[in-house]
């Protein structure tokens, strides 16, 4: 027997869809009502506005994506290669379903002007630029190149390789920055 989704579930899987398909603001209430089979009252008892929703949206990404990345790279405890399993795991991410990171596709959409939304966006970048750092301060590395500032510009390097695989459909900019790390790491 399948198991009922709870209607505050239905409701966020459904808007998750359509907000990472379409876009937040091609995304319409009634849209979101009738493809999860809901009334009206079933949603703002749960989100009380669309932007409520858009907020627990986003930290369900959040919380998928640093739950992907930590089963991607269980069982490797080596910094170096944890720091390319990063990299992989964003290549990994660039599937035929795959249209960008939410995060770069929000604040591209709505831009800055709300501050939830904004903080959510900053918040979930900086934690990735923190891990990272954590990773790059373990490294046996005695480089041209301050661990820190090698950290925070490996974190831009796949950031914009992956709106570049984005646009492109095609994960050589991806890789390319995984071999430059490797020899600089190296």
């Amino acid at each position: 027997m399948k198991e009922k989704v709870k209607v505050r579930d239905r409701i966020l899987n459904v808007a998750t869809d359509l907000f990472y398909h379409q876009g937040f603001n091609q995304t319409g209430i009634n849209q979101i009502i009738a493809e999860a089979d809901i009334a009206i009252g079933s949603l703002y008892n749960h989100f009380p506005s669309k932007n409520d929703l858009l907020l627990a949206y986003l930290r369900k990404q959040e919380e998928e994506w640093f739950d992907g990345l930590e089963k991607f790279t269980q069982g490797i405890s080596q910094p170096r290669e944890r720091i390319l399993k990063f990299i992989d795991y964003r290549i990994a991410q660039q599937q035929p379903d795959f249209y960008g990171c939410p995060f770069i596709k929000i604040i591209a959409e709505i831009g800055t002007q709300d501050q939830q939304v904004q903080q959510l966006v900053e918040g979930h970048k900086n934690r990735q630029r923190m891990l990272l750092q954590g990773l790059f301060q373990q490294l046996d590395y005695d480089g041209p190149v301050d661990k820190k500032l090698l950290a925070d510009n490996f974190f831009l390097m796949v950031e914009g390789a992956t709106v570049n695989a984005t646009i492109s459909r095609n994960i050589k900019a991806l890789e390319g920055v995984k071999k430059f790390i490797k020899k600089m790491m190296a």
